[in-house]
């Protein structure tokens, strides 16, 4: 049966070969999907728990009840801002469904100092699956199935 992950947020979708920074564009956190935001709120792209958030709350980590780790990266290089802009909802240990807000973000402010806003979605423990295949998809709304994991 396969695992399905869901958009966290509404906007342009774009491969992972596409963003500007190599560690996502090049796979070496796993393989995802990768967004424009067109709104403020990351959602929780699946039912599961907050494993992680970093300190300038820009990235969380997440574990899926069907057991796909989900690392989400709001912008690229945004950890300099040092959570100036970003407003987590929860915190590490929280148990959320898919939908939930799990940050809020001024995209238009980050845009405003010189950074990238694509949102890398990526699945960390790939190589624990035989397949992790992102939809083939334009524009997403939050909810649309953005990624299929086969066991």
């Amino acid at each position: 049966m396969a695992i399905e992950i869901y958009s966290p947020l509404k906007g342009k979708v774009i491969p992972l070969s596409e963003v500007k920074d190599e560690v996502f564009s090049q796979k070496m956190m796993g393989e995802g999907i990768a967004f424009i935001p067109e709104e403020n709120f990351l959602h929780a792209p699946a039912d599961g728990r907050i494993d992680s958030l970093i300190d300038s709350c820009h990235a969380v980590g997440f574990h899926t009840d069907s057991g796909a780790d989900v690392l989400i990266h709001i912008g690229q290089d945004t950890v300099t801002l040092n959570g100036k802009y970003f407003k987590a909802k929860v915190k590490e240990g929280d148990v959320v469904k898919q939908g939930d807000i799990l940050i809020e973000f001024d995209r238009q402010k980050i845009e405003s100092e010189g950074y990238n806003i694509t949102t890398p979605m990526v699945i960390a423990n790939t190589d624990e699956y035989s397949s992790v295949l992102p939809v083939d998809m334009d524009n997403a709304e939050c909810g649309d199935l953005a990624i299929l994991i086969e066991k």
